[in-house]
């Protein structure tokens, strides 16, 4: 009977793939795993939490442009405040590992991975949008889902949109008496990110943020 059932799931799964848009398909799926015999592109059963996460690879690639500006939109691919002015594609990587690390830590399950993550758009607020109008933290990476120990990917690379309301004015100084910076904001959402994409059926969805977030991703 299971053998059934597992045979009417793969065929469901690739008819819902035959007619899938490719392109919608791969931003924010259901985060799913391929046997380990199985390369990229097989017919992935959903692994939920059946896996523990040994390792977190994040890259920020330099091609990103940074941007200093202090204006109301974000002028370049990554826009971060809330660190001394320096590295801020190694600033972005570090809040993205260990927000991730956070995420993934109450993950028990059988099969040991590695988490290989690819940062496209880090927009934090910049000060004349922070204690103003507000926004969007506009972020987007693609996660691959790799073997711990051979390093063999284990599931097509997923494009993920984890934007998140910014707060601005007297919301953004009421919010930071509480603690509740732009880092820790944007920390606390990745970690929640990462854990829905590993543990639920329909992975993390992204919100709809109205005007300012569709600007964003122009």
């Amino acid at each position: 009977m299971k053998r059934i059932k597992l045979v009417m799931l793969l065929v469901m799964g690739g008819l819902v793939s035959a007619c899938a848009n490719t392109n919608v398909a791969s931003r924010n799926a259901p985060f799913d795993s391929a046997p380990l015999n199985a390369g990229p592109g097989a017919a992935y059963l959903s692994l939920l939490t059946d896996v523990s996460v040994e390792n977190i690879t994040v890259r920020v690639p330099r091609s990103l442009k940074v941007s200093e500006a202090n204006r109301y939109l974000p002028a370049g691919d990554i826009v971060w405040r809330e660190d001394p002015i320096g590295d801020r594609h190694a600033q972005v990587a570090q809040i993205f590992h260990d927000a991730l690390t956070r995420g993934t830590e109450a993950l028990d399950g059988k099969l040991p991975v590695a988490l290989d993550v690819e940062v496209s758009r880090f927009h934090a607020l910049t000060e004349k949008a922070r204690y103003t109008t507000g926004g969007v933290h506009n972020i987007t990476f693609t996660l691959t889902l790799r073997d711990a120990e051979t390093g063999a990917a284990l599931s097509d690379p997923r494009f993920i949109r984890a934007d998140l309301d910014a707060f601005g004015g007297q919301q953004a100084l009421a919010a930071e008496a509480r603690g509740l910076t732009q880092k820790v904001r944007i920390s606390n959402h990745l970690a929640e990110v990462i854990r829905q994409e590993l543990t639920t059926q329909e992975g993390f969805q992204n919100p709809r943020l109205g005007l300012i977030q569709a600007m964003n991703q122009i």
